[in-house]
């Protein structure tokens, strides 16, 4: 896919605000989280039980409504795990909104959370247990860092918000610690299966709208720029018919 430099600059920071679409998935991802939080402290946290993802109700129920739900859903027991995930959805999201349009990036976001929770639950099946729970944006946010490292290749990003790496960089390391901790070992209760499915289903959506149209350039915006180049080639001919019915120039 081309490199996109004239989206070099950090827009999304500056002047253009936060799209709809990730302001309302902050809105709605934070208003839950208070809700959880509090509902946990006053011995009401098993009410969200039935929205966290739950491979055994999955399938028997089936409880396909989890594979969109749990998204939505945050460890009530700390602010890292939000934290996290609404910083990275406002920071890597906010460009790809503006550039995609609200209706295309939400479409890829949700793709790449069910494509993660999806993944979570056959890892499950075939490896783990069908009574372990998922929670939180994770897969759809590393949807999301594969497409601006794909869209944007030479941004450049903060690793560890501390050292400075062009984000095709970035998408690497994070693609092959996912990869690598999928395979391994479940670490302190993340779900790796998880991060990886996200980045996996959204590289394969990239991928099939890639032969569509180039993805860095809003279908308006790319209709626009057709329609300017066509009048433009229709004003050419007609300025080489109206000089070949003139004569010669005169000095």
């Amino acid at each position: 896919m081309p490199s996109t430099a004239r989206y070099s600059t950090s827009r999304s920071f500056y002047g253009r605000g936060v799209p709809t679409g990730v302001k309302w998935l902050l809105i709605v991802n934070s208003a839950l989280f208070v809700l959880y939080f509090f509902a946990v402290r006053v011995g009401a946290g098993s009410w969200f039980s039935d929205f966290s993802l739950w491979p055994r109700a999955v399938i028997t129920l089936p409880a396909f409504w989890q594979l969109f739900s749990y998204m939505f859903l945050h460890d009530p027991y700390g602010f890292a795990h939000i934290l996290f995930n609404m910083l990275a959805l406002w920071m890597f999201g906010s460009d790809l909104e503006w550039d995609w349009g609200t209706k295309r990036f939400l479409q890829y976001y949700f793709l790449c959370g069910v494509g993660a929770g999806v993944s979570v639950v056959v890892a499950n099946v075939l490896f783990g247990s069908l009574d372990s729970r998922t929670i939180g944006a994770s897969g759809a946010i590393y949807g999301l860092l594969l497409a601006f490292g794909v869209l944007y290749p030479d941004r450049i990003v903060l690793f560890s918000f501390l050292f400075p790496i062009k984000a095709k960089y970035f998408v690497m390391i994070i693609g092959a610690i996912a990869f690598l901790s999928s395979i391994g070992a479940s670490g302190g209760g993340v779900s790796h299966v998880a991060h990886l499915g996200g980045m996996v289903f959204g590289f394969l959506f990239l991928k099939r709208k890639k032969r569509q149209f180039n993805l860095t350039i809003p279908v308006g915006r790319w209709y626009r720029q057709w329609k300017i180049h066509r009048a433009r080639r229709k004003f050419d001919v007609y300025m080489r018919d109206r000089d070949s019915k003139r004569g010669p120039w005169v000095n």
